[in-house]
């Protein structure tokens, strides 16, 4: 856990957003809201959940007052919806190049959905998040293949470090 490390992490989850924003702004309005069985009852749920759980993050980390669920009340477009997950993208991959490693192991303070409160230290949280959205994309995938959608490429970290990292050389151990 150090600071290079979570900026790769920040690196990578703005790059994947932005390959799976691509795939999303090229579809129409039915397959974006085409009810197809999942986690979440379409591609647009589905966006939104992980555009809302990275910008909650957020909230939790810069100690936003009174921070809301996107998801919770969301009536915006498809492009209000992109604009925003670009935003909290770039923003979050901002927050953590500035954010000091020495408070990795500070407590974040989280408000559930339900409204249970609780504490993790931010070195654990930051990871999840990255975790979470990675595992909601790869559900889009699926949704967005079952709706005719088929211009997709890989986002694995794999892929994103050999493309970004290594070059395909070899990094020290």
């Amino acid at each position: 856990m150090n600071k290079k490390y979570f900026m790769e992490m920040a690196d990578y989850l703005c790059w994947a957003d932005n390959k799976a924003i691509d795939w999303v702004t090229e579809i129409n309005d039915q397959q974006w809201n085409q009810e197809i069985s999942n986690s979440f009852n379409s591609i647009r749920n589905t966006a939104l959940h992980i555009v809302s759980a990275e910008k909650i993050w957020l909230d939790f980390w810069t100690g936003a007052p009174s921070p809301v669920y996107l998801s919770a009340g969301f009536e915006g477009s498809k492009k209000d919806l992109i604009h925003i997950w670009r935003m909290t993208s770039a923003n979050l991959q901002e927050f953590i190049e500035k954010y000091p490693e020495k408070n990795y192991q500070d407590l974040v303070s989280i408000s559930k959905p339900n409204g249970e409160i609780a504490q993790m230290s931010f070195w654990r949280t930051f990871p999840h998040m990255v975790n979470h959205s990675s595992y909601h994309r790869g559900q889009m995938v699926t949704m967005l293949r079952q709706a005719g959608f088929t211009l997709l490429s890989n986002t694995d970290l794999f892929t994103f470090y050999h493309l970004h990292h290594n070059e395909g050389k070899a990094e020290p151990v």
